[in-house]
């Protein structure tokens, strides 16, 4: 994807931050919900994993968290975020790591004016042991 982070920024002026490490380090803040970007920059600092996958040498500094809204605009326009994940899937692709599969994952929470105590065993069912110890 070189030659096309080349084409997206100037010859001229200060060298950027790689595009590849933003992208890295915005695929980890969405694999670890982590809520903003400060917070993923303090995690990159602190963290020797996720400055390994970023491509950060232990000496280097972490890059300041308004650069993600500098850049995002930037890489979004150039579909190049589409592109990097397409990618990604084509090699888990070629290596068999994925499936057609479906796979559905019910996150809702529900919420209850019980508790363990109040909870009544359906008929039919044995009782518990008196040394379980979810026996209230």
């Amino acid at each position: 994807m070189s030659p096309r982070f080349d084409a997206m920024y100037a010859s001229a002026g200060r060298p950027s931050i790689p595009p590849e490490k933003l992208l890295r380090a915005q695929l980890l803040q969405m694999l670890y919900s982590i809520r903003s970007e400060r917070l993923l920059m303090e995690e990159i600092d602190y963290s020797m994993l996720f400055r390994w996958f970023v491509g950060l040498n232990l000496d280097e500094e972490v890059w300041d968290a308004t650069t993600f809204t500098k850049n995002r605009d930037r890489l979004l326009e150039a579909e190049v975020a589409k592109e990097f994940l397409a990618q990604v899937v084509a090699q888990a692709r070629s290596k068999g790591l994925t499936s057609d599969e479906h796979f559905t994952v019910d996150g809702t929470l529900l919420e209850a004016w019980a508790s363990v105590k109040s909870f009544q065993r359906k008929e039919g069912k044995n009782p518990p042991s008196p040394d379980d110890p979810g026996n209230p």
